[in-house]
């Protein structure tokens, strides 16, 4: 990142103020890069309670199209209204930080390419928050510097410590686009190649309500890349001890491995044997970090120094391979993406 400390900050509004607009919009109010000056949502209430702690107006969502002073939008709204917002921000001349996923439905993403396409277009980010965490950073340029030659296989452990609430599951587009488009993501940016074959099974293991809704809570997915090389994922919406995150990557001259980060690097020896500090307990937490970088690159897209490390194209190859997972437990087979009109 360049110095601009000098530099007026960039006005940017918000849609959405639930669980994650109000993480995004803590970071934003604290950046000096970022003046947040809106925040919308269908929920007044909740846009009102934000806006107090951050010092941000509330508005509606034509409010922050119409001001000429907002260079950007971060849109956190609903999943399904996600690429309608990034829409309307476009057409607005606004650049556009979206949480993933861009839309949970592949053939409403694929009647978009045209959009995302034409040249000119204001920047857009979908923010895959792992890319910018500083130790999968770290994974990826070892292995890019061939530190363990060339990668085979992948091990990807991604645990919630607790399920979500009943409420959250039919509207956020079952685990594999809600949760495991995370792996899928990483998996695509560390292996570094066409992923061509998807094996995934699924299960409710944690609490059959869930089971009742549509969707699973427990699932073991096998990636295969044109070249041959595996990954593993193991995903799970219960552990119970915090939130497990952790990657194995294994190749010709040896492995490379991240583990959970304790809170603090004391560790207590004693007569019962030796104990850590515990794990962070769940997403915000864990990559904090991340989500701050997210922001930071979001104004170095503006201010015209970088393009957006992950967009439209990143988001359809994740979107891609989770609805070939989901037809994968359908279907009792394997699904090459070719089946799915990819490659």
């Amino acid at each position: 990142m360049s110095d601009i400390s000098r530099r007026t900050p960039i006005r940017v509004g918000q849609v959405g103020a639930g669980r994650m607009g109000a993480l995004h919009a803590r970071n934003a109010a604290a950046s000096d890069r970022l003046d947040l000056a809106w925040i919308a949502d269908r929920h007044a209430p909740s846009a009102e309670r934000l806006a107090v702690e951050t010092g941000a107006a509330t508005g509606t969502f034509d409010d922050i199209l119409n001001d000429p002073t907002i260079q950007g939008v971060i849109v956190v709204s609903s999943t399904d209204a996600h690429l309608d917002n990034v829409r309307a921000a476009l057409a607005a001349g606004k650049a556009v930080f979206c949480e993933k996923p861009l839309d949970l439905s592949l053939e409403r993403l694929d009647a978009a390419t045209e959009l995302f396409a034409q040249p000119g277009l204001p920047p857009v980010f979908v923010a895959f928050n792992r890319r910018f965490d500083p130790h999968y950073r770290a994974l990826a340029d070892r292995l890019a510097a061939g530190e363990i030659g060339q990668l085979e296989t992948l091990h990807i452990v991604n645990h919630d410590p607790e399920t979500p609430a009943l409420d959250f599951i039919p509207g956020s587009g079952g685990l594999f686009k809600d949760f495991t488009i995370h792996d899928f993501d990483l998996a695509a940016w560390l292996m570094d190649e066409p992923i061509v074959e998807i094996f995934a099974m699924a299960s409710c293991l944690i609490d059959l309500r869930i089971a009742d809704l549509g969707d699973a809570d427990t699932a073991k997915t096998m990636l295969r890349t044109a070249s041959g090389r595996l990954c593993a994922i193991s995903n799970s919406r219960r552990t119970g001890y915090g939130y497990d995150q952790r990657i194995e990557a294994f190749g010709s001259k040896g492995a490379l491995r991240v583990d959970n980060i304790p809170r603090t690097a004391v560790r207590l020896a004693s007569e019962p044997g030796m104990r850590t500090d515990r794990i962070p307990y769940a997403f915000p937490e864990r990559y904090a970090e991340a989500y701050r970088a997210e922001l930071d690159h979001f104004a170095d897209m503006i201010d015209g120094i970088v393009t957006p490390l992950t967009g439209f194209a990143e988001s359809r190859a994740a979107l891609a391979l989770a609805e070939a997972a989901a037809c994968s437990v359908r279907e009792g087979r394997p699904v090459r993406l070719i089946d799915q009109g990819d490659q």
